[in-house]
């Protein structure tokens, strides 16, 4: 089970985390998994936020496409599909592309079980 925490913090803060984690690493500490996202700006962090219903809907529907995906939530396809892009870039999602009679689509796969907000100060 994966558990997704989403937070926006600084860039400073962003690194700061990083160079903990790498000096793990380096030191070959074992730690369990940890999935992170962290945005460094409010605009991206409300764009998550305003559309996290459609990894609901991915996860709850399974669709095979965005089309597929589109149809059920009752969204123009083309703007479902800057959402998803927004998603895959930020490691929500995961685009896989698989054939289907001979066509070539795209399914959208969310790992994540749970999705938390951090809104520490």
């Amino acid at each position: 089970m994966k558990h997704l925490i989403v937070s926006l913090k600084t860039s400073d803060e962003i690194f700061d985390d990083f160079k903990k984690a790498f000096c793990r690493v380096k030191k070959r500490k074992r730690v369990n998994p940890h999935y992170e996202i962290s945005l460094d700006n409010k605009k991206d962090f409300d764009h998550f936020v305003r559309n996290i219903y459609i990894l609901k809907y991915i996860l709850i529907f399974k669709p095979k496409s965005i089309y597929e995906l589109a149809k059920l939530i009752k969204i123009d396809v083309s703007n479902l599909n800057k959402v998803i892009l927004f998603f895959e870039e930020i490691g929500a999602v995961k685009v896989k592309s698989t054939k289907v009679s001979g066509r070539s689509v795209r399914m959208p796969v969310v790992e994540y079980d749970t999705v938390e907000f951090s809104l520490a100060a």
